[in-house]
C-alpha cells in the first residue's frame, strides 16, 4: 500500500523519516510531500498536492502531521477518484488553535507562515473545511503543561494543540498518548497506532479506534 507523508508547518519531509521507516517494516511504500509556506501561497500547496494524491494508485493510506492533516483535508476533495484506505492526523488543529492567534500577533511568525499562518489564525477558516468523506484516525499529545500559567489552561494538549482543538466532529475521541506536538511522530506507541490505523485489515472508520493512553 502507497503511504504518503505530509509533514506540519516549520519541518520538512525528514521529520517524518522514522514514522516511515516504521510504516515500510510493516510492508507500506513511503512517500513525501514537501512545501514551503514562506515561499507559496496557500492554494499552491493544495493544488500542488492534489496532484500528488492524483499520482497514487490503488487504496492509499495519508499522514498528515498537524498543518499537514488540514492540507489533505483540503486537497483529498480535488481527486474524487483517490482510494483513502485511512487519513491519519497527527496533532492537527481540525478547530481554530488558540496558540495560533495568538503567534499572529508577532511579525517573524506572520513573514514566516504567510497564507498558511493567516489560515490558522483565522477564527474561523478550520471550521468551514468540510468533514472528510473518508476514514480518519486522530491523534493528539497530553505532554503539554497544564494549570494557571499554561495557555490552554486546565485543557490537555501537546504543548501547541489542545486535544479538543484536534477533534472535527463533537463526538470525535482523539487517540492519546503523553508526547509532545513537535517530535510526537517519534514516539513509539504513536508510531504503533499510525501503522495499525494503515494496516489494519478493517481499519476503523471512527476517531480513536483505540483506547488512549
Amino acid at each position: 500500500m502507497n503511504v504518503l507523508l505530509v509533514h506540519g508547518l516549520g519541518r520538512t519531509p525528514l521529520s517524518l523519516v522514522l514514522l516511515a521507516n516504521a510504516l515500510r517494516r510493516a510492508g507500506c511504500r513511503t512517500h513525501f510531500f514537501g512545501y514551503s509556506p514562506t515561499c507559496e501561497p496557500l492554494p499552491g500547496i493544495t493544488r500542488r498536492l492534489a496532484v500528488r494524491l492524483g499520482e497514487l494508485t490503488g487504496p492509499v493510506g495519508l499522514v498528515g502531521h498537524s498543518l499537514g492533516g488540514l492540507l489533505l483535508r483540503m486537497a483529498i476533495p480535488q481527486v474524487p477518484t483517490l482510494q483513502v484506505l485511512n487519513l491519519v492526523m497527527l496533532g492537527s488543529p481540525n478547530r481554530p488553535p488558540r496558540l495560533a492567534r495568538s503567534a499572529w500577533r508577532h511579525g517573524p511568525f506572520r513573514w514566516l507562515t504567510r497564507e498558511c499562518g493567516a489560515f490558522l489564525a483565522s477564527p474561523d477558516a478550520v471550521l468551514r473545511l468540510p468533514v472528510p468523506a473518508v476514514p480518519y484516525t486522530l491523534i493528539a499529545g497530553t505532554a503539554g503543561p497544564r494549570g494557571a500559567y499554561s495557555p490552554f489552561g486546565d485543557d490537555p494538549n501537546d504543548g501547541v494543540v489542545a486535544v479538543d482543538e484536534t477533534r472535527i466532529r463533537d463526538e470525535d475521541d482523539p487517540e492519546r498518548f503523553p508526547v509532545w506536538h513537535t517530535v510526537m511522530m517519534n514516539d513509539r506507541r504513536v508510531q504503533e497506532a499510525v501503522v495499525f490505523a494503515l494496516t489494519a485489515e478493517r481499519p476503523t472508520p471512527v476517531r480513536g479506534s483505540r483506547p488512549g493512553v
